[in-house]
């Protein structure tokens, strides 16, 4: 759920991780396929399968089901033929959304995606809708006993190409162009910098207040479509904190 405090953002998905291991797992072997076939098996070279690999490190997912995606993805073994679609749609109160989705039934994943909008105070928008309002970027999120200070961190991280760094209560917020994500990445490793998460994901441009009780309302709908077997990831440009 991009567009708000990606601390909080990152502390639901840990709770929910043991209860929903299952559904996570299958998520991220879908990505893990497609980061395979559109960039190749190597996570060393490809930012999109570093990123999704390091990810399913952090649920514990056994290396033998990271290799056997990588394998379908890269046509080595037989496996599923996943697309991935961005939707553009309006949550509750207007906030503008994209969800992405990896799917292999686009005529299912849309079905249900707009169910649950029109149940809850939201609709599709059409392409072009609210694209605009959004840009993908390099998100990693480390915790503040990984460096002695932001300054040591934010030297590092511009040498490397990062854009710029959000501080919070709970760590540091790396942004960086997408093109940048694998160096910046990489030097993080390097000087042993261990990452709590890493994406390449929507963000929005800028933020937009919205009604509390529509806030409240936004929130369990994105949950919602979070929790499809088919989304990977919901974009919103409403502020949540």
């Amino acid at each position: 759920m991009s567009g708000h405090n990606k601390w909080a953002s990152i502390k639901h998905k840990k709770a929910a991780v043991d209860a929903k291991r299952g559904q996570l797992f299958s998520k991220v072997i879908k990505e893990i396929t497609v980061a395979a076939r559109l960039g190749g098996g190597d996570p060393e070279g490809n930012a999109r399968l570093r990123a999704v690999v390091l990810k399913a490190k952090e649920a514990n997912m056994p290396n033998v089901n990271i290799e056997r995606a990588i394998k379908k993805g890269t046509g080595e073994i037989a496996g599923e033929q996943y697309e991935e679609i961005n939707y553009e749609a309006y949550g509750p109160g207007g906030a503008a959304l994209i969800i992405t989705a990896l799917t292999d039934n686009k005529n299912r994943t849309v079905a249900e995606i707009r169910s649950m909008l029109t149940k809850n105070g939201g609709n599709m928008g059409e392409t072009g809708s609210v694209g605009w309002q959004f840009e993908k970027k390099g998100i990693i999120s480390i915790e503040k006993n990984q460096v002695k200070s932001e300054d040591e961190l934010m030297e590092l991280v511009l040498e490397a190409g990062g854009e710029d760094i959000v501080t919070e209560e709970e760590g540091y917020t790396i942004k960086t162009d997408p093109r940048d994500f694998l160096t910046v990445l990489n030097i993080l490793k390097n000087k042993n910098i261990a990452t709590v998460e890493a994406e390449i994901e929507f963000t929005a441009k800028n933020l937009i207040d919205i009604e509390p009780d529509k806030r409240e309302k936004l929130a369990r709908v994105i949950e919602m479509i979070e929790d499809n077997d088919d989304v990977q990831s919901v974009a919103c440009n409403a502020r949540f904190d």
